[in-house]
């Protein structure tokens, strides 16, 4: 919790940092006008990049494999979505990294190392130590 605590104080006074410079450097009209064109790119991009996403996932599900890396990758561009809407230039720049899609992969091949898989029916604790499967006695009552 605390990690969480940091970000929510950092980031807007990055933020902050940020835009004053850049209204000191190019004046507070054109620091807006910049605000809102990378809101504005950035949601094309998203829209792009999730229209994109979003057949991969239809194609994989055709083929009948689970499409985790999509849908993943679909979270991803979700946040990219929402860092690119935030104003800020601090955002924008994490936003359009994570729209980059050699950047993405790497950033999702690295959340799986860290937090590890996690497999259809088993517990987040159970996929980190490796059993993948729940081990239990039945028997049928029609019997």
């Amino acid at each position: 919790m605390p990690i969480i605590f940091l970000i929510f104080l950092a980031v807007p006074l990055v933020e902050i940092f940020l835009l004053i410079k850049m209204g000191n450097v190019i004046g507070a009209p054109w620091t807006i006008a910049l605000v809102v064109l990378t809101a504005l790119v950035g949601a094309w991009l998203v829209r792009l990049q999730g229209l994109s996403a979003l057949n991969r996932v239809r194609e994989s599900a055709a083929r009948g494999e689970l499409p985790a890396l999509e849908l993943l990758e679909g979270l991803f561009l979700l946040a990219a979505g929402a860092l690119l809407l935030t104003p800020g230039f601090f955002t924008d720049i994490v936003g359009f990294a994570c729209l980059t899609p050699p950047l993405r992969r790497l950033l999702i091949r690295l959340a799986i190392r860290r937090f590890g898989p996690i497999f259809p029916g088993s517990t987040a604790v159970d996929s980190a130590h490796g059993n993948s499967s729940i081990e239990t006695d039945y028997r049928r009552l029609d019997d």
